[in-house]
């Protein structure tokens, strides 16, 4: 009778931790592959982290974009705060060193100089956090409204699973000048040099088809108004092997932005917001609220599906890295008039370049549970060096050969796709209040009001092709 009510005792005592060990490790079915990752799946994890492993400074707690290259992105932080959410939340990393690199990294946020005192710069350099340009030489070069919104997004993911975070995170967003960076309309913009006109501040559009509604949500989830930026119009479709698909039908001619069709922005909104809009609060894991966008998502699988069956080639396609020039590429569903078009960012037809990109392939296998997904697993994973990470991607057109380029963005979604057939949806609402929340409460103007300082064209050229 003691030992009974021994065990009882301990079990009401151990409930509210079996509770929370259940909810970091099961959320409940969702869309797409489902449950505790297989050992073979988790040695894939373990060789993503290797990368920021071999590649973290612990001057700043920032990690490098690319291997051994000491830069890094807003946007590339944001897939260094994936790993790290995943790795925590899959057992690889323990809590103290989560907590220290999460602190160490938003202490250099607080010295990080901005673009002119409004916005995070496009680059820093990771071991003295300066401001840099593409080639790590100290200079400002501007600001992407779209890799700001996924450092926003993974910023309120973790503002929201660890509270004990969130004031440090509010802190830092909270010296970010808005003013700029959307329009009355809601429309976004980033910021560049105009080297013509004594190298004043140009502001100019961003975003296209499927990134640009990524990013509307991502400034929703923190209050802000992006109608225009979260509408999918103006998009046409293309029919390509009987499946539709939508692209944007703004004039790259006129707009200097080229409309890619690629898969990476559909499985970040499917992975981390479930095709949710972003002002939602209380959809299920089954069911999308972003219905749009949810259909396109899947007309995106779909295709590269049928490309499979059709041809025998494996299809994941994304924009990614190279090792050697040009460097970074466009690799197509559809772009310029073309079906599998491979593009570099100045508009050059590279087909050689063509790849199955690994973040794109792992990402479809974690939102659709198929053969072909399975056959897409089977083909990336061994593509890999124990000591770096992934690779970059598996060339089309070069006997299977691999790209040699490592990447922070591709482990860190690499990753994130991972945790995601763990936990399914990756942003939950605690409901919890914030220091940024209050902050808003203050002001008088509806949310994200304040900002809207002058009106601009929303047909001004943008700064990035995402």
């Amino acid at each position: 009778m003691k030992t009974r009510l021994l065990l009882l005792t301990l079990l009401f005592a151990l409930a509210p931790l079996l509770a929370e060990a259940q909810t970091k490790t099961n959320y409940g079915r969702h869309p797409g592959r489902n449950g505790a990752l297989t050992d073979e799946e988790m040695k894939m994890a373990r060789t993503a982290w290797k990368y920021f492993e071999r590649n973290y400074q612990d001057t700043t707690g920032l990690v490098n974009a690319a291997d051994m290259f000491p830069s890094t992105t807003m946007w590339d932080i944001a897939a260094y705060m994936a790993a790290l959410v995943s790795v925590r939340e899959l057992g690889i990393i323990d809590v103290g060193t989560f907590n220290y690199r999460i602190e160490k990294m938003f202490a250099t946020f607080m010295r990080l100089s901005f673009f002119r005192g409004e916005m995070p710069n496009k680059c820093y350099n990771t071991i003295t956090g300066e401001k840099v340009n593409y080639g790590n030489q100290p200079m400002e070069i501007g600001y992407s409204a779209i890799d700001l919104a996924r450092f926003l997004v993974w910023c309120k993911i973790i503002k929201e699973r660890y509270p004990e975070h969130s004031d440090r995170i509010d802190d830092f967003i909270l010296r970010w000048n808005f003013k700029n960076v959307i329009d009355s309309t809601g429309m976004l913009y980033g910021a560049g040099i105009n080297e013509k006109d004594n190298n004043k501040t140009q502001y100019l559009q961003e975003g296209r088809l499927g990134y640009e509604e990524y990013a509307a949500k991502a400034f929703q989830l923190w209050g802000f108004q992006t109608d225009l930026a979260a509408k999918a119009e103006p998009y046409d479709t293309r029919m390509i092997y009987g499946v539709e698909i939508p692209y944007d039908t703004r004039d790259p001619r006129v707009l200097g932005a080229h409309n890619y069709v690629v898969s990476e922005s559909y499985v970040l909104d499917g992975v981390e917001m479930n095709w949710d809009k972003g002002t939602d609060r209380e959809s299920d894991d089954m069911h999308s609220t972003d219905k749009t966008i949810a259909d396109f998502a899947q007309r995106i699988y779909k295709v590269q599906e049928e490309r499979y069956k059709r041809t025998g080639i494996m299809t994941a396609r994304t924009e990614h890295q190279l090792d050697s020039d040009p460097y970074f590429v466009y690799d197509a569903i559809f772009t310029d008039g073309y079906p599998w078009n491979t593009i570099t960012e100045d508009s050059r037809y590279v087909p050689q370049f063509a790849a199955v990109a690994l973040k794109g392939a792992l990402g479809l296998w974690a939102l659709w549970e198929t053969k072909y997904t399975d056959a897409l697993f089977n083909y990336i994973k061994g593509a890999y060096d124990p000591e770096i990470g992934f690779n970059e991607g598996i060339f089309e057109r070069k006997g299977n050969d691999r790209i040699k380029a490592f990447t922070m963005n591709n482990n860190g979604i690499m990753l994130e796709t991972l945790l995601y057939k763990v936990q399914g949806k990756l942003l939950r609402f605690s409901g919890r209040d914030s220091k940024w929340d209050k902050v808003l409460r203050e002001r008088k103007e509806p949310p994200g009001s304040y900002i809207y300082e002058r009106q601009r064209k929303p047909t001004q050229a943008a700064t990035t092709n995402r």
